[in-house]
């Protein structure tokens, strides 16, 4: 597939490794320019690009960057991406070590990928927000393995999940359907499933266990 990346943080930056390995068509960009991704270019394959034109084309474009980043994203960002193209959010809300408060997340009750999906303007499917980054290379497994890790995914585009549930497969992990965007608060930060290193039937309960009360540790 073609698969359009931004943000080349840790979680980008592993993916962008694991989907070229995988064989994937990867375009990668970040706020600093191509020119900084020389060495990822390098050691992955990927090509570089200006975020204006990491979407082009692409079947599914990855949105990884820090949340209070997600409104400078250049407007059209995913103009000329495929028509049915899979937008996938990895983002999280840390309103005292780095967002600053969001007011329609703290007064406005919207979920985090909510708010992001209305900054896009295209529905996303959020997965991998609670991964660690270095697991994404270490802790593949093949399907049926007992130490293969599960992660959830929630989305209101049918279509998209299955398309992302079917590439998170293929790079080594088990999903569970974590239901729409309104229901991702099961897996924001300081919830039960967020962090957790564990298979399908663990993920199915920490999602059950959630707390839709944000935390005060999690709040501005």
């Amino acid at each position: 597939m073609k698969i359009g990346i931004i943000g080349a943080g840790n979680i980008g930056g592993n993916l962008t490794r694991r989907l070229t390995a995988l064989g994937h068509d990867v375009s990668v960009a970040n706020s600093r320019g191509p020119e900084s991704l020389k060495a990822l270019v390098e050691e992955t394959g990927a090509k570089a690009v200006p975020a204006t034109e990491a979407a082009k084309g692409a079947q599914v474009v990855v949105v990884t960057v820090p949340l209070k980043n997600v409104p400078d994203l250049p407007a059209g960002l995913l103009d000329g991406a495929a028509e049915d193209v899979a937008v996938i959010d990895t983002g999280n809300y840390y309103p005292k070590e780095r967002d600053g408060r969001i007011d329609a997340i703290e007064d406005g009750g919207l979920t985090e990928s909510r708010w992001t999906e209305q900054h896009l303007g295209h529905r996303v499917v959020k997965v991998f927000n609670g991964t660690y980054a270095q697991d994404l290379l270490e802790r593949p497994r093949p399907a049926g393995d007992p130490e293969r890790l599960a992660v959830p995914v929630a989305s209101d585009d049918e279509a998209a999940k299955q398309v992302v549930r079917a590439l998170v497969d293929e790079l080594g992990f088990d999903t569970v359907d974590a239901g729409g965007i309104d229901d991702s608060w099961r897996q924001q930060p300081a919830t039960p499933v967020y962090g957790l290193r564990a298979g399908v039937e663990a993920v199915k309960r920490a999602l059950a266990e959630a707390s839709p009360e944000r935390p005060a540790a999690h709040r501005a």
